[in-house]
């Protein structure tokens, strides 16, 4: 074909999280013909760190440009009072989906894509991929069919894309469910062998950071990033208006110590292994005296009577306590 005639290729934007379902959809968007570009979004409550969940390797591997787009204080905002509600713990899927694909869209107006697509499959996952679920999130991100979804395509309307042929639709797919054997068989037509399990890689799923979130957001008005990262790190009680962290280990205690506001108390048991603990809020008697037992609780020494140092910025003051008891410490730790 002569080159002045030959029409330009067209560019789409890619939602890739780094799992198999995304993976499969750039496949099945290459196999057309159309560049692509993937755009991966890392949150406060990513598992995998900064890249996302081998967004990053994954890209390479299919030979994308890759965009890694953070979020942090705004998404908060979000995850805090989401309009459609959460799922089983902290997850506000919908909502997030809403998020990611505003932000999305105004990426590829700038990029020039002329559609979006995602690895998303019909009914795999309960709240935020039903039918009436990816109606809402199309409409309030403004993307009425304008989401291509290349897996349940041919169980969904056409899409822009399609209606215009810039997608050939025979060419996608319909799976639909909960079940992995599709996606798994495709993989192995196309030779992807190296892909993570479908287990997620959210924290706002999990029971236990649900909850210490949940505690944060009931107990203080203004959040931080910085709030958010310490849930990650070490055993966190509540009592009253007092919130105690306890390490786990050494590198725990050093993430607590570094991590302490000016205003945090921390302690520690003299002379043997120990927890370093925070003490963050009210400073009453009775929080010093529940941090110190705590770290008493945890630590190496096995006294009826413990001594434990605590202080602001140094360890100047000390107490005597006693250790707590297990039923206490189930007591007052959000788990």
């Amino acid at each position: 074909m002569n080159r002045e005639t030959a029409k330009p290729r067209v560019k789409a934007l890619a939602l890739l999280s780094g799992g198999l379902d995304s993976t499969l959809a750039i496949k099945l968007i290459l196999d057309q013909g159309i560049d692509v570009e993937a755009l991966n979004f890392v949150s406060p409550f990513c598992l995998c760190g900064k890249g996302g969940c081998g967004a990053a390797e994954t890209a390479k591997k299919l030979g994308v440009p890759l965009k890694i787009i953070s979020v942090g204080e705004e998404y908060l905002k979000v995850v805090r009072k989401p309009k459609h509600g959460y799922g089983r713990n902290m997850n506000p899927c919908i909502d997030c989906r809403i998020f990611m694909l505003m932000k999305a869209k105004r990426y590829a107006e700038e990029t020039g894509a002329s559609f979006i697509f995602t690895g998303e499959v019909l009914d795999e996952r309960p709240m935020s991929q039903h039918f009436a679920a990816l109606k809402t999130i199309e409409n309030e991100a403004e993307l009425k069919d304008e989401i291509l979804r290349p897996l349940s395509a041919k169980l969904l309307p056409e899409t822009r894309a399609e209606k215009r042929g810039i997608v050939n639709r025979e060419k996608l797919l319909g799976i639909r469910g909960r079940s992995r054997k599709p996606q798994i068989k495709l993989a192995e037509k196309y030779n992807i062998i190296d892909y993570p399990c479908p287990a997620g890689g959210c924290l706002l799923t999990y029971k236990e950071f649900a909850n210490k979130l949940r505690d944060l957001f009931t107990h203080k008005k203004r959040v931080s990033l910085a709030d958010v990262n310490l849930l990650k790190v070490g055993r966190h009680f509540r009592y009253g208006k007092s919130k105690i962290i306890v390490g786990r280990n050494e590198t725990e205690n050093k993430i607590l110590t570094a991590r302490r506001n000016m205003n945090d108390y921390f302690f520690e048991v003299s002379d043997c292994g120990s927890p370093i603990t925070l003490l963050q809020g009210s400073k009453t008697k009775g929080a010093i005296e529940r941090a110190a037992a705590l770290t008493s609780y945890y630590s190496d020494k096995k006294e009826s009577r413990i001594h434990v140092k605590f202080g602001k910025k140094t360890m100047d003051r000390s107490i005597i306590v006693s250790a707590s008891n297990q039923a206490e410490v189930n007591k007052l730790r959000i788990a």
